[in-house]
Parts: structure tokens; C-alpha cells; sequence
């Protein structure tokens, strides 16, 4: 299997995993079913042992359950780890309430993170999101007194803009930048990428398939009860476009002896040393093909046809990642 290269994390950051696993959906966060545990344990662990050392999860990932399963996949090899956890958000039910970003809130979040994850340090600590319920600098200044006091090692932030980004930069350092990226969803290239290289934050760019768009396996129309069908990338003429879009890709794939879901995860690895490509996986045999795309590389003519099929615009209607 491909060995993962190590990158810094951000302007002098720790090193990690050029490639990242997320966690995500070894839990049911929307509803659905629940992966196999000694799967998801036994991928986490093929993951580390491939140099995959970059796991992502969040506090509110199957209300707790994500991280329980990490804390089962790396006990005994704390050190081969590098845990990411965002935090913030509030569900009931299954249905999403909101943010709690609230200093009093983060103290009692970061408490029951650590119990379930079995750590005393987590690597890289994030609101999940920013919004103005509460002022920043106590977000940010949380989560600053809390690497202080040795319980978080390093400051991230997840969906937010660049002006945000900057304003969370120059109360604490931050270290990565987590956001959605792929051939689909471009529109952070006009500020926020450069802002983040600017600044000399790392990119942790998950969504590398646009939620499934650019595997190749989407047909049109969708089934009724397709939480895609939500949105309006997906609906009607909208998503019949897009997947004509899409055989550009599928086409170069074939062309390269590679899946579309490969060329997609190798054209985010190639936009710069500094972004690491974030990938959900649940099953080991997901790994060699993942991890193979690392290696994957586009000549000028290759890179130019994705980046003038997949401009900005080219792809039609809305998701969740364009708020």
C-alpha cells in the first residue's frame, strides 16, 4: 500500500498525514444506520498503520458515539494518533437545534471529549462553525486557555470566511483550517484559500467528491428518500447537467486507469503542499484505493481540462456548502 508523506500542519505546525480520515460516518449521524464497530475500529487502525495518522471526529458525531470509537481504535497507540475534534454543535433527536459556543459550554464539551476519547491531550481542537451568538474572542479565548492548561494542543477552525479567519488568527494562532473543497465547489479559492496560505494555516478539505457528485456512480433521477435530493444540486435538470459535467472526469479516469472518486481525492492533493484532502472511510478495503490516489499525478494539459470543465459555475445549484 501507497506510504502517506508527512506535511506540517499550518506555519511550523506539528506534522501530519498528508492524507486525513474522517470518522464521521462510522457513526449514524443523519439518521442512518450504524456501521459495523470492529470494522470501523479495524479500519482506523489499518489507517494508522499505513502512516494515516490524521483522524477527525466531532463531540456531536453520533451523539458521542464517534468518539468512543476512536478511543476504542487507538488505545494502546496513543502516539501514532493525531486527533482532530470540532465542537459546538447541537442536535436533538437528529435534528440540528443550533450552536453553543458559550465559554461555559466549550469547558463542559472538551470534559466529556476527553473521557470518551480515553486522551489527556486532544491534538486539534475547533467550534465547528462561527456564527454571532457569541463574540469570538471568547471562542477563540477558550479555546487559548485551554491549551494553556495543556488539554488542547492546537487551535482550528471549521467553515467559516476569510475575514473570520483572520479575526481567529490574531487572537490565537490558528493551526488548520477544516473546509469543504473539490472540483464542485471552488468558491473558496477566490479568499479564504489564499488568506489561509497568507497566513500560513494548513487546509483540511473534506467533501472531495462534492457527496458523491464526482464518483461517477450518481444516476439521475435520485431515489425520493435521497437526503440529497435537499438540495438543489441535485434536483432535476440541475443534477442531469451536472452529471454530464461529470464524464469529463469519469472519462479522464478511465483514460488514466483510475476511478473518478480517485482523480477527485489526487486533484485536491495537487492544489498545494499546505491542503490535505480529508476522506470518510468505514471499510478497510476502501484504503488501498484512497491511498492510492495520493500518488496519482495530472500533466499541464490533464490539470487544465479539469480546471476549465470544473470552473467555478460549472457545476449548477446549491448544497449546504454554500451558505
Amino acid at each position: 500500500m501507497t506510504t502517506i508523506e508527512k506535511i506540517a500542519l499550518g506555519k511550523n505546525g506539528p506534522m501530519v498525514s498528508k492524507l486525513g480520515l474522517g470518522c464521521m460516518r462510522m457513526s449514524a449521524v443523519w439518521g442512518g444506520p450504524v456501521n459495523d464497530e470492529s470494522e470501523s475500529i479495524a479500519t482506523i487502525q489499518a489507517a494508522l498503520d499505513n502512516g494515516i495518522n490524521f483522524l477527525n471526529t466531532g463531540d456531536f458525531y453520533g451523539a458521542g458515539h464517534n468518539e468512543l470509537l476512536v478511543g476504542k481504535a487507538i488505545k494502546g497507540r496513543r502516539d501514532d494518533a493525531f486527533i482532530s475534534v470540532k465542537f459546538g454543535a447541537i442536535f436533538y433527536g437528529g435534528q440540528w437545534l443550533g450552536l453553543d459556543l458559550r465559554p461555559i459550554a466549550i469547558k463542559n464539551f472538551i470534559n466529556y471529549s476527553l473521557v470518551r476519547l480515553g486522551i489527556d491531550t486532544i491534538d486539534l481542537y475547533q467550534p465547528c462553525r462561527l456564527d454571532n451568538s457569541v463574540p469570538m474572542e471568547d471562542v477563540i479565548g477558550t479555546v487559548a486557555d485551554l491549551i494553556k492548561e495543556g488539554k488542547v494542543r492546537h487551535l482550528g477552525v471549521s467553515e467559516i470566511t476569510a475575514d473570520q479567519l483572520r479575526k481567529a488568527n490574531s487572537i490565537h494562532p490558528v493551526s488548520a483550517l477544516e473546509i469543504g473543497y473539490s472540483l464542485a465547489d471552488r468558491q473558496i479559492e477566490n479568499d479564504l484559500l489564499p488568506t489561509a496560505k497568507e497566513l500560513g494555516i494548513g487546509v483540511v478539505a473534506f467533501a472531495n467528491t462534492a457527496e458523491g457528485l464526482l464518483t461517477g456512480d450518481m444516476k439521475a433521477p435520485l431515489a425520493a428518500n435521497d437526503y440529497h435530493s435537499h438540495f438543489s444540486r441535485f434536483q432535476g435538470e440541475n443534477l442531469i447537467k451536472n452529471l454530464e459535467t461529470v464524464e469529463v472526469l469519469k472519462n479522464m479516469a478511465k483514460e488514466k486507469g483510475y476511478t473518478p472518486t480517485q482523480l477527485a481525492i489526487a486533484w485536491v492533493n495537487a492544489q498545494g503542499d499546505h491542503i490535505m484532502p480529508l476522506v470518510s472511510m468505514s471499510r478497510r478495503s476502501r484504503l488501498p484505493e484512497n491511498t492510492a490516489a495520493m500518488e496519482i499525478t495530472f500533466s499541464a494539459d490533464e490539470m487544465n481540462t479539469l480546471n476549465t470543465q470544473f470552473a467555478q459555475g460549472a457545476i449548477v445549484g446549491g448544497t449546504y456548502l454554500q451558505r
